[in-house]
């Protein structure tokens, strides 16, 4: 197995623009609120390429719902 080096933060290049000042800057500030209200679900490759944006693939998973929906209630089963 091959020792990987690490660069200690000295030796690394700073390639970050003056512009870019993240000095004051606050990790995850607003991580909890953002996935408090927000599914992040990987589609496969396949499927992506029929869904192009989340619009589509939130109408489409509407409609399939639905039609759960009344197929349990025509069959007696109970919804979780």
């Amino acid at each position: 197995m091959k020792k990987q080096s690490r660069r200690r933060r000295s030796e690394e290049k700073d390639t970050l623009r003056p512009e870019y000042d993240f000095s004051k800057g606050v990790r995850g500030k607003h991580a909890t609120k953002y996935a408090a209200g927000t599914n992040v679900v990987v589609l496969q490759p396949d499927v992506a390429r029929d869904f192009r944006t989340a619009k589509e693939v939130n109408e489409t998973l509407r409609a399939v719902s639905k039609m759960l929906q009344q197929h349990r209630k025509r069959s007696g089963r109970k919804t979780v």
